[in-house]
């Protein structure tokens, strides 16, 4: 089968989150099943320099957005079993930042109409165009709006998967027509407004033939009238061609017993050895001193979504009780701010890095006890996936793939449970999570049987690329 994947970012040239993660990963099973995968996103300045040098020019072509005339100049790479092609223009894509700009709406119309001209200018006939997010959700409208007479379409099938629906790509009425040259019928009538604007990812779901989301009990909250992202009306009108498929991680970038980031490989009959070695590396590393426990990681973003409110407060009380705690990630102002205040605070014991790190995100992964995730929303998750393959127990609050993906502790579990979970989205939820996390650390036979069960969880990709070729095979009948 053939399958052409558009997004904004995939590993390993560009990553802003979880997204570039599933990109590639799902590819690289689907190739490895057999199938002919395709990648395409836009050539940003800030893609890996190590990798620029394995791609070439094959051509150019101009893009018409009303009156404006751009050109796409196309460059082709392999890694691995995929073949990327990038869509380069500096105007829209050599900047600094990936996403952030005020002119974000014509940047992606303008990667959008480059995907529809892509696929015939390197005659690649898809039986699946596979979209992802707010970002390429246009890409079946104007495909089925314009080019299904075309031989290259004429029997392809579109998904759209919604890995963040807090972003819709809400644009001004006039982009129907003025970027994306459709008819602003397609406006009027309904079919691409949303709360009194165009929005992209309304518009990919009406058009698309299936609708996916990154885990089960994350599709059924986007249903819902309370956690529905004000999506719900929409979706139930798609409910039968609307599918979760929990999210997976790349079993050969993040395993402890291979991993030449952390400073002591280990497996899960190595872990009291290695979590020893991995943990003094890291508080050394910050210069942080340990007073007894637990060690608290965080990788994220730090936005409202993730709960960091609830870190920031709880996280004061653990580093109260003696705890360590370790943060890393950047994100709105506030809390870059009140991190710094909490580490002046507490020199000895709490480390903050402002940015992204793969070395350290590793690190951490590798060094702490347990892992926070108290999120308000989280359509699944990657961080919770990657804590559990370390033995970095994982405290979430129970919601969408968090909750389908973490057993918590609860007293009478501990042959199942692999992780810590708590329910309410509050201080004292997290509050909660950290006093059962502390009673756990206490009792060190439970510890390192909880961390026993998380790391023999299967989280990888083979059993999710199996419903995402399901799903491809009853559209296609391949």
């Amino acid at each position: 089968m053939k399958i052409a994947m558009f997004a904004s970012e995939s590993n390993p040239l560009v990553k802003t989150g979880g997204l570039a993660d599933v990109i590639f990963s799902l590819s690289e099973e689907l190739a490895e099943k057999g199938n002919e995968v395709v990648i395409a996103l836009p050539y940003y300045k800030t893609i890996k320099p190590e990798y620029k040098k394995s791609f070439s020019k094959i051509g150019s072509f101009t893009v018409s957005m009303s009156w404006r005339r751009q050109i796409a100049n196309i460059y082709r790479g392999k890694i691995g079993k995929i073949t990327f092609y990038l869509i380069g223009n500096d105007f829209y894509f050599g900047r600094d930042r990936v996403y952030g700009y005020n002119d974000d709406g014509e940047r992606f119309a303008f990667f959008d109409l480059s995907c529809r001209a892509l696929l015939p200018f390197i005659s690649f006939k898809a039986d699946i165009i596979h979209v992802h997010d707010h970002q390429a959700a246009m890409i079946p409208v104007l495909i089925k709006e314009k080019d299904m007479a075309n031989p290259i379409y004429r029997d392809a099938k579109f998904v759209l998967t919604i890995h963040n629906p807090a972003f819709k790509g809400l644009l001004d009425r006039f982009f129907v027509s003025d970027y994306f040259g459709l008819d602003d019928s397609l406006y009027d009538s309904g079919k691409l407004r949303f709360e009194g604007a165009f929005s992209t990812l309304k518009s990919g779901i009406i058009y698309a033939d299936k609708i996916t989301t990154v885990s089960p009990s994350h599709r059924n909250e986007l249903l819902e009238s309370d956690s529905g992202h004000g999506l719900q009306d929409i979706l139930r009108l798609r409910e039968m061609d609307f599918a979760g498929f929990l999210n997976g991680i790349d079993y050969d970038e993040w395993n402890p017993a291979t991993d030449k980031k952390i400073a002591k490989t280990y497996t899960a009959e190595t872990i009291r050895e290695g979590r020893k070695a991995n943990q003094e590396a890291l508080l050394k590393k910050l210069g942080i001193v340990f007073k007894g426990g637990p060690v608290y990681g965080l990788v994220s973003r730090l936005t409202w979504q993730k709960g960091i409110d609830l870190v920031l407060r709880s996280g004061r009380k653990a580093l109260e009780r003696g705890a360590n705690l370790i943060i890393l990630g950047s994100g709105e102002y506030k809390y870059e701010a009140a991190f710094e205040d909490l580490r002046r605070e507490f020199p000895d014991t709490c480390a903050i890095y402002i940015g992204y790190s793969d070395l350290l995100a590793h690190e951490i992964y590798a060094g702490c006890d347990f892992f926070l995730m108290p999120s308000l929303f989280e359509p699944c998750g990657i961080s919770q996936l990657i804590s559990k393959r370390y033995g970095c127990l994982p405290i979430v609050r129970y919601t969408g793939g968090l909750k389908d993906t973490v057993n918590g502790y609860n007293y009478d579990n501990e042959d199942t449970a692999d992780g810590v979970g708590f329910i309410n989205y509050d201080e004292q939820g997290l509050d909660y999570g950290i006093e059962v996390s502390r009673n756990i650390y206490a009792n060190e036979e439970l510890y390192y049987k909880i961390i026993a069960n998380a790391m023999a969880a299967d989280h990888s990709w083979k059993a999710t690329s199996e419903l995402y070729l399901g799903m491809y095979r009853e559209l296609t009948g391949k």
